[in-house]
């Protein structure tokens, strides 16, 4: 199962976005265009899943609501909502769809905080509404007050059991935007796991928590890679210190025959982010949302992702429960000709809100990759700020 589409009201930069997704999704668009926000509406609802989330933790962690309204949502607009479908990729008929429509509540002397208008469950199997709740939902049928409307049924073990398989989805959404200087102050043992940290500083503790023929395995599979676009270090190993505090550690080979021991203090940039993105692939099996995975690559290896992102796709047990979005500037990911103007969404800047398309749907862009032309050279020169030539312009001194 994955997310075949999403709507988004007033979900920062988007007053009204609605677009369908694929298994594989490149997500394209100029600085502060809202790459990271649109992703961040999935990593909302997956903050409100899991344990120790909920709906107002959620809210509060990205300051409050104020601060995921839209800012082009005008003063009447005192509402957001998030929409999703869900179904199995290539069948025509969903399975799930999940709408949650909030607004701000408090202030004063009472805690700002956020309450549910509407949240609705609906299953396309049975064809029918499993949940519909909320302050203005007319069709409710069960009785909330004000304090039960600050709290979600898919947070709720006990309310969300006929739709559990939702929770469950959300709930395995994992996120991935290495900061390699928070693994390397991972050795302090000053982890934040009450955070969106999983590959920063608390990548390394996940990892000691894996079963060790699971992570063998996986080790396994990222030498196979390493030898390839890292080919200076060798045997890539879990090691944890006579503290019991887990590191990465591998051979650094150089002029010495036996060549020298590094841990992730001393791996680079780059190795640390293609380690934590390579786990990522490897590990998950629901939907992963990738940060611009090429910062710190070299532009060979940034090439070949999209290719190896296919692979490993295609080669996992559990197919079609895989669903991979990549936010990126690149050039180099974007000219591989294997990828289809359906995966790849453009967002588009604008006074009432950025805007998003498929780039299928954009005539004359898909007129030119018709012609021939790569995602790279129809897409890319769309993203640039209009009057960037004017840089060279500036007398600065």
């Amino acid at each position: 199962m994955i997310l075949k589409k999403i709507r988004l009201h007033n979900w920062k930069n988007f007053q009204n976005c609605e677009v369908y997704l694929t298994e594989r999704c490149f997500i394209i668009g100029a600085n502060a265009a809202g790459k990271s926000n649109f992703i961040d509406a999935l990593r909302f609802l997956r903050d409100i899943a899991k344990q120790a989330g909920g709906l107002q933790t959620a809210v509060e962690e990205r300051g409050g609501f104020t601060k995921i309204r839209c800012l082009a949502a005008r003063r009447s607009a005192k509402v957001l909502s998030i929409k999703v479908e869900l179904g199995n990729p290539n069948e025509e008929q969903n399975i799930w769809s999940y709408y949650l429509e909030i607004a701000h509540t408090g202030g004063g002397i009472f805690k700002n905080q956020v309450k549910i208008n509407s949240e609705e469950v609906f299953s396309y199997k049975k064809n029918k509404f499993i949940l519909q709740r909320g302050a203005t939902n007319k069709n409710s049928k069960i009785p909330d007050d004000e304090e039960t409307l600050k709290y979600t049924h898919l947070e709720q073990a006990t309310a969300n059991k006929d739709f559990r398989e939702l929770q469950n989805f959300f709930q395995d959404i994992e996120y991935l935007n290495v900061i390699p200087q928070m693994v390397r102050e991972s050795s302090s043992m000053l982890y934040s796991s009450s955070k969106e940290d999983y590959y920063g500083r608390n990548f390394l503790e996940r990892l000691s928590k894996i079963n060790e023929k699971t992570r063998n395995s996986y080790f396994r599979k990222i030498n196979e890679f390493l030898k390839i676009t890292v080919p200076q270090l060798e045997e890539l190993k879990y090691v944890p210190d006579k503290m019991g505090i887990p590191h990465l550690e591998a051979k650094y080979i150089h002029w010495r025959d036996k060549g020298s021991k590094q841990q992730e203090m001393q791996f680079s940039d780059g190795t640390l982010r293609l380690i934590g993105f390579l786990f990522a692939l490897i590990d998950n099996n629901g939907v992963i949302l990738l940060e611009e995975p090429e910062i710190n690559l070299n532009s060979g290896i940034v090439s070949q992702l999209p290719a190896f992102i296919s692979k490993i796709q295609r080669n996992k047990k559990t197919k079609g429960e895989s669903q991979i979005l990549i936010t990126t500037h690149s050039y180099d990911m974007l000219a591989d000709a294997g990828i289809s103007s359906d995966e790849v969404l453009l967002l588009e800047t604008s006074t009432e809100g950025t805007k998003v398309k498929r780039v299928s749907d954009i005539v004359k862009i898909k007129a030119v990759i018709d012609a021939g032309l790569t995602i790279a050279d129809a897409v890319i020169p769309q993203t640039k700020p209009k009057d960037i030539g004017k840089i060279s312009q500036l007398t600065l001194f």
